[in-house]
């Protein structure tokens, strides 16, 4: 632990600012990893039973199965089922709850986003730093063992910065597929309820 403090104080003043990213990020993480999990657990249960009430006609069913999952991909159905009049309406409800539903989804990725670029360019800035106050060293006569404390911050901010915009990184790229594979899926399911509706409008 008092390695720790002393590889903190060491990196200087953007230590602190790093700190506050990477708590964000963390947060950011957790936050959407609940949300995430909330909002689509249960899909396959949801398109098998999907599946098999609309290839039954059992529309009213299928209205009961999206009220009872309480899940994005439920409610995008749900919606369009509301509004199935014919196949463009259909369709048009799809496309504006898929909509509404991945800016949910969408929401605070954006700060990782930036994360990722900031905290590089914070850890750079404290290698600035830190070489500016060894060269201070040099010019004032200063021993090695201050030398190298300008070096340490350096390099401890450099490194920090990098640990702090691999993990938002991470994260980042990790939620923006599960975004994919969300809008993937459900646009598969969209197109299996209109492919079985589309029967019923054709003899309408």
């Amino acid at each position: 632990m008092e390695h720790l403090t002393h590889l903190f104080e060491s990196g200087g003043f953007v230590m602190y600012p790093l700190l506050i990213l990477s708590i964000i990020t963390f947060a950011i993480a957790v936050e959407r990893f609940f949300f995430y999990h909330t909002n689509r657990k249960g899909f396959r249960s949801l398109f098998l039973h999907l599946r098999d009430a609309a290839g039954s006609g059992d529309w009213a069913e299928a209205e009961r199965i999206c009220a009872a999952s309480k899940t994005a991909p439920s409610r995008i159905i749900e919606n369009g089922l509301s509004h199935a009049k014919s196949e463009h309406a259909m369709k048009s409800a799809f496309e504006d709850r898929m909509a509404m539903e991945s800016i949910a989804f969408n929401r605070y990725l954006d700060y990782l986003s930036a994360i990722v670029t900031i905290a590089p360019l914070l850890g750079l800035l404290g290698t600035v730093t830190g070489m500016i106050q060894t060269f201070s060293v040099l010019d004032g006569g200063g021993g090695a063992s201050a030398i190298t404390g300008g070096v340490g911050e350096a390099l401890v901010a450099t490194a920090t910065g990098l640990c702090v915009a691999i993990l938002a990184f991470c994260f980042y790229t990790y939620f923006s597929h599960q975004l994919d594979t969300m809008v993937t899926d459900t646009e598969g399911l969209c197109q299996t309820v209109i492919n079985a509706k589309r029967e019923s409008w054709e003899t309408a």
